[in-house]
């Protein structure tokens, strides 16, 4: 699915409350200016059955307590390395999610700090970073420019 069709599914799939697919409109250029920077459509995020998605926490080497918790996004089965079990344990599974739903997921997860999204499995070392905080901070940047009121959201 490419990302217009990903936009358009998110508009269609939002609550019909008068308010939310508004407010998609708004921020799809902001879901798509990321996505675009990504290299694939989908990714595959691993999962526990409640369809809750599986967090790491990473430390910082130099400042242990220092702590973020992400969560990692693969481009293939292939590509999930198998230390993370997808496949080999039935309480976790792998489920393929359009780029843009994974960024506007990423908006809501509060415990989220980041997503790494993984190009192959070759470079699971050097995934590409997303922070939930420059994502909603791009978003609240053309929410203004759409003059919506920086609440609503």
């Amino acid at each position: 699915m490419d990302l217009k069709a990903q936009i358009q599914s998110l508009i269609d799939n939002a609550p019909q409350d008068g308010i939310t697919p508004t407010l998609v409109t708004a921020i799809a250029p902001a879901l798509s200016a990321i996505a675009q920077k990504l290299r694939h459509p989908q990714y595959y995020i691993l999962q526990n059955l409640d369809e809750e998605w599986v967090l790491t926490t990473l430390s910082n080497r130099g400042n242990p307590q220092e702590e973020k918790q992400v969560i990692y996004a693969f481009p293939t089965l292939q590509d999930i390395p198998t230390s993370y079990s997808a496949g080999l344990d039935p309480q976790v599974i792998a489920a393929p999610i359009p780029v843009t739903h994974i960024l506007f997921q990423l908006l809501a997860l509060e415990p989220v700090d980041s997503i790494v999204f993984f190009d192959t499995a070759s470079t699971n070392t050097n995934g590409i970073e997303v922070r939930r905080s420059d994502l909603q901070h791009l978003v609240q940047q053309h929410l203004q420019k759409k003059q919506v009121p920086p609440d609503i959201a």
